[in-house]
């Protein structure tokens, strides 16, 4: 599986943020989207939880993997365009259920949802304005 990669400033911004919006397709075709914990690892986002395994959110990724992660916040200094002061990424991909070894937290279980990243949309991250790549253009990049 090959993921889009993040940008080092996207790697620091989300290493400062402690939490993150998942939304996953519910069993109706209707978004869920719930505040979660995570950890970025080099160009993947995993997320933990209590009893993970038996959440609705996992039992959604399981019929379908689609997902849409948010981190956002608001800086204390303008950062974008007209004096804006919101920042984030959107972070569209595929999520994979695992069982690890080892809960990320004390309290969490040993289920995880890995987020491989198929598209980044960022705000005011790597500078004023928006920046957004998707996994086909990447690889079209990469080709050439």
């Amino acid at each position: 599986m090959i993921d889009m990669t993040f940008t080092e400033a996207e790697r620091a911004y989300l290493r400062t943020q402690p939490l993150g919006r998942l939304a996953t397709i519910g069993p109706t075709g209707a978004p869920q989207n719930l505040p979660v914990t995570y950890h970025l690892n080099t160009d993947t986002i995993d997320i933990g939880g209590p009893n993970l395994g038996a959440s609705q959110k996992v039992r959604n990724i399981a019929a379908d993997a689609r997902v849409s992660f948010v981190v956002d916040d608001m800086a204390d200094e303008p950062v974008g365009p007209g004096g804006q002061t919101g920042r984030g990424l959107e972070i569209r991909g595929d999520a994979e259920l695992l069982v690890v070894e080892k809960p990320s937290l004390a309290g969490f279980s040993n289920d995880l949802i890995r987020i491989h990243p198929r598209r980044i949309v960022a705000w005011n991250i790597d500078g004023p304005g928006g920046n957004s790549r998707n996994l086909a253009a990447s690889k079209r990049d990469q080709l050439t």
